[in-house]
């Protein structure tokens, strides 16, 4: 496999384990700090962390790389915002107040399944048999892994609210997917502080009541790391792998959510434990080892974000100084035909007659 693709495999992976510690860390500060309320500090913890890192690149001068958002950028940006900033994270909070931490960590896999879906129904985004295989492996360690034959929990409310909270995600990954190719920073910093703001909103029309100063840093530092940065590297990965393999490498999340809550909660993991786990992992597996090679066809077309030109699809003229650096303008990518390994990329969104 290239290092081109086993870098956003990377990314995907490392968000995954960040936002799937969100669920038990969450569950703990939810004693202090009412659901809407620490929806709101997450999301606003996790624009004001990239907001800093924004200000330090401008302190220090760094050359602008990423493409800026435009005007047509701004209905998906806000699509995201209401759909995985406010409504999700609100559900997610209330529903965390019934339901087991473990229980939720792992309900949060639905994520990936709806992303995955969204994808490929909404936006056709061609998905293939080795991704498929390792989407429904992934997905059946999901229902295994939240099984509780001793209770109802299926039926209850609060698994429910998590559920609809992926789903919620997953019309967000999808909004955002479309605007990938511009600068993550900038999209997760407005994500994070427009749908924080809406949420305390929210939170103080509802009268609730403010924490003392260090619970309110936490779930702020809490925010910046699970969201934020898990986000931001979400966003990076979707570049390069596209919406749906991105979200079922996202779906390794729940492991990182189960073993915390493990140590934390102390509960005891069971037999179906030991069955979903390697099954997961297989699925993970067979989705980094996917090889998507068949001759197609890129049709001429205009966008901007960050590359360079050590590759195969930039090749346009230009200054001597920027060959083999990485940097942002709009370019122009001709009309061509080739084959070699590829994923639903920014630069290959074509659609397939069959599958590959």
């Amino acid at each position: 496999m290239k290092s081109t693709r086993m870098i956003p495999i990377l990314q995907a992976l490392l968000a995954a384990v960040l936002f799937g510690a969100s669920a038990p860390l969450a569950k703990l500060l939810l004693g202090e700090i009412p659901p809407v309320l620490l929806a709101a500090f997450l999301y606003l913890g996790s624009g004001l962390g990239l907001l800093l890192v924004k200000l330090i690149e401008k302190m220090a001068h760094k050359e602008q790389k990423e493409a800026h958002l435009t005007r047509s950028d701004w209905p998906w940006l806000a699509g995201a915002i209401l759909a995985g900033g406010v409504i999700a994270p609100i559900t997610l909070m209330i529903s965390l107040r019934q339901a087991p931490a473990a229980t939720a960590s792992l309900l949060l896999n639905f994520e990936g399944v709806a992303t995955t879906l969204i994808a490929v129904l909404v936006f056709k985004e061609a998905i293939g048999r080795r991704a498929w295989w390792a989407i429904g492996s992934i997905t059946l360690a999901s229902i295994l892994l939240s099984t509780d034959f001793t209770n109802q929990w299926g039926f209850s409310l609060s698994a429910l609210g998590v559920v609809a909270a992926c789903v919620m995600w997953g019309v967000d990954n999808n909004l955002t997917r479309n605007i990938s190719a511009k600068d993550p920073l900038v999209i997760v910093t407005v994500k994070g502080l427009g749908a924080g703001l809406i949420s305390l909103m929210i939170a103080v029309a509802l009268g609730n009541t403010f924490p003392p100063l260090g619970v309110t840093l936490l779930a702020l530092l809490l925010g910046s790391l699970s969201y934020g940065l898990s986000i931001f590297l979400f966003v990076h990965a979707m570049r390069g792998l596209g919406a749906g393999r991105t979200s079922a490498l996202f779906g390794m999340a729940p492991l990182a959510g189960i073993l915390l809550s493990l140590a934390i909660f102390q509960e005891g993991p069971g037999l179906l434990f030991a069955i979903a786990l390697p099954i997961m992992a297989a699925g993970a597996f067979i989705l980094i080892r996917e090889n998507h090679d068949h001759l197609h066809i890129h049709e001429e077309f205009v966008h901007e974000h960050s590359h360079s030109h050590d590759d195969n699809h930039h090749q346009h003229e230009h200054e001597t100084a920027k060959v083999g650096k990485s940097h942002g303008h709009a370019h122009v990518h001709a009309s061509g035909e080739h084959s070699h390994d590829h994923a639903p990329d920014i630069h290959h969104r074509h659609s397939h007659t069959v599958e590959k």
